[in-house]
């Protein structure tokens, strides 16, 4: 299990969209790579979980963590494969410890912790919560969306990983985050 969540080598900059549900990631990961012609590294869970939900009537359980780690890691690890530019990750496996610690168990299993702190990325998009909540059938916790925001911020804080907080509308945020990339690519040249 462990090849599985581990990261692969990439010649590209690797860019995570991350915080809480309902907050724009998935919007501006897709608006990302249509802007720089690249690939995108959905979110593996929502397919996973929509379709437990769809066929079960259940959401997210602590047994469906891992098999979600490693379906976002293979997604990530084939397309990280076919740019050498950007990959944009409409999340990664820090994302899954965050949610198995605040929502499911109050820890992380050791192997998904593990990986979820020794992959690395180039830069992090915190998602703030001032995006207006839409409910779907995996979205069930509008309430909880100020702790949750806390919750990934200081994760982010405590494993020092380089981020960015983006607020305000899409354009905005495409922007911030477009200006930032950019940086990056410069740098890398």
């Amino acid at each position: 299990m462990e090849k599985e969540l581990k990261q692969q080598s990439a010649n590209c900059i690797k860019v995570v969209l991350f915080g809480p549900e309902s907050t724009g990631k998935t919007t501006l990961s897709r608006q990302l790579a249509r802007h720089y012609n690249s690939v995108w590294v959905r979110e593996y869970a929502r397919v996973y979980l929509q379709d437990k939900w769809n066929n079960e009537r259940k959401t997210c359980e602590p047994k469906d963590l891992l098999p979600i780690a490693k379906g976002q890691m293979q997604l990530e690890n084939e397309l990280s494969q076919k740019t050498n530019t950007v990959l944009i990750c409409d999340t990664d496996l820090l994302e899954t410890k965050v949610y198995s610690e605040a929502y499911y168990l109050g820890s992380c299993d050791p192997v998904l912790e593990k990986y979820a702190l020794e992959n690395t990325y180039d830069i992090y998009f915190l998602t703030y919560i001032d995006t207006p909540w839409e409910a779907d059938d995996l979205r069930d916790k509008p309430n909880e969306r100020k702790r949750m925001f806390r919750a990934f911020q200081d994760a982010l804080i405590k494993y020092k990983r380089p981020y960015v907080l983006l607020k305000g509308d899409k354009s905005n945020r495409l922007e911030e985050a477009i200006k930032h990339i950019d940086q990056l690519l410069n740098k890398s040249k």
